[in-house]
């Protein structure tokens, strides 16, 4: 088609104006990008003030509410139950009747144990009397008994035989001797005997004793395990048994105590925590807490710490991985009445606190342990280095001890970006215009990166 003079014409003015706003559209989206861009193009820098405040350190754990004084009451003498004094939610004392059993059996142990001590002491008794034994001897003669004839014996038998049969001797005396023997053996065997007597005697009583249970602390009652009419068991500790005694196990707050009735009481309530490795290291005793109960977020106690385990325990971690932790018992402190056993709650320990010291976030620091560094940027713009002490790390922030001054300003770290603005685009900047098109045609604009695409040219076609 051959082109007309005077639309040639056009064509190269339309065609120089589109070169030179694209020119101008590469200059600005260069000066933008490159190294030599404007201030309003750089990032501007975020920076934290040093000022005075409180900075806290904490490690939380997780656990459950136990009290020192829950308590399960057993019989130590079992047998058929024949009374059961208390029911469930009762307030009880200490050394109220809660139950008793048959005595029919420790009754008789009893009195067989009382006849067996009588018979003892009697046999000791006779063995330390000894044996008594009764022997007669004779006296031995006497010298007066062997005197010489008188002299009118002597006249008569001269005068004719009349004292030939008229002298005696006299008939021996005897004496009685009587003898005691002890067996020392003997005794010692009776004294044993007695003794155990005695021992059997003193378990009797105790298991007649033992028929009765009272409450060994007071507190309500939380749970009956058996009615009149069934057969109790008997335990060693009868009804000593507490929870604290019993949480001591693989995990904290998993022994609740268990018995014929479980006596509960808040008074005094604890909660045993379990931490990870690397926080329980942190725990000391005395260490200030807050305890939420999960069941009441609104509910916070405080607490303090009384003793942390060096005996591990473990939980399930995630693809059955088992991560190791240790548990802490703490105090609660104030009203803990309505508190139940057994409430989980998370803990928040206290392991380090500075008052009215200059803090800053602690990541405007780099660096670890007790000496950083950070940018300072001065008042004029201009900024530098500076190395930082730093003392009591908390969980956003950071104690300052030197380095930094309060009202200091430091710089923090910079969101990243590209040419300073969001997806790399030069905001606000619209497309390039189209060009006039012949016969009618609209002609597409080349947009700047973000712009909106330009609008066609509209032109009126010469005649063919």
């Amino acid at each position: 088609m051959k082109v007309l003079p005077r639309r040639r014409g056009a064509v190269l003015v339309n065609s120089a104006l589109g070169v030179a706003l694209l020119g101008g559209a590469a200059l600005a989206y260069a000066t933008v990008n490159g190294s030599g861009g404007t201030a309003a193009a750089k990032p501007v820098a975020r920076t934290a003030t040093v000022a005075k405040g409180t900075v806290l350190a904490t490690v939380s754990g997780t656990g459950t509410l136990v009290s020192p004084t829950d308590a399960a009451q057993d019989f130590t003498t079992g047998g058929r139950l024949t009374a059961v004094k208390v029911a469930v939610g009762d307030t009880v004392r200490k050394g109220q009747v809660l139950a008793t059993v048959d005595t029919t059996a420790a009754q008789q142990q009893l009195d067989a144990a009382r006849a067996a001590l009588t018979t003892a002491n009697a046999n000791l008794t006779k063995a330390q009397a000894g044996v008594t034994t009764t022997t007669t001897e004779p006296l031995p003669p006497s010298s007066s008994s062997t005197s010489a004839p008188s002299a009118s014996g002597a006249g008569a038998g001269s005068g004719g035989g009349h004292g030939a049969g008229g002298s005696s001797t006299p008939a021996p005396q005897t004496t009685t001797i009587t003898t005691t023997k002890v067996d020392d053996a003997a005794v010692a065997q009776a004294q044993q005997q007695v003794a155990t007597a005695q021992t059997n005697l003193t378990n009797a009583q105790a298991a007649l004793a033992g028929t009765t249970l009272t409450a060994s602390v007071d507190g309500t009652v939380a749970s009956i395990s058996a009615k009149v009419g069934d057969t109790v068991g008997a335990t060693a500790a009868g009804s000593s048994s507490s929870s604290t005694a019993k949480s001591t196990g693989a995990s904290a707050g998993s022994g609740s105590p268990s018995g014929f009735i479980v006596l509960t009481n808040p008074t005094g309530m604890q909660v045993t925590a379990n931490f990870s490795e690397l926080d329980s290291l942190k725990l000391k005793k005395g260490e200030a807490a807050t305890v939420t109960l999960n069941a009441q977020s609104d509910t916070k106690l405080n607490a303090t710490v009384l003793s942390v385990s060096s005996l591990p325990v473990s939980s399930s971690g995630a693809a059955g991985s088992s991560a190791v932790q240790y548990s802490a018992t703490l105090q609660l402190s104030g009203d803990t009445s309505t508190l139940r056993t057994g409430l989980s709650a998370t803990v928040q320990v206290v392991t380090g606190e500075a008052d009215n010291a200059l803090s800053l976030p602690t990541s405007a620091l780099s660096g670890t342990g007790s000496s950083r560094t950070a940018t300072v940027v001065h008042t004029d713009g201009s900024t530098e280095r500076v190395t930082v002490g730093v003392g009591v790390e908390g969980d956003s922030t950071v104690q300052v001890v030197s380095g930094l001054a309060e009202g200091d300003k430091v710089e923090l770290p910079t969101t990243s970006g590209t040419n300073g603005f969001p997806n790399a685009s030069f905001p606000g900047l619209g497309g390039g215009a189209g060009g006039r098109g012949g016969a009618g045609g609209a002609g597409a604009g080349a947009g700047f990166p973000g712009g909106a695409a330009g609008s066609g040219g509209s032109g009126r076609g010469g005649r063919g």
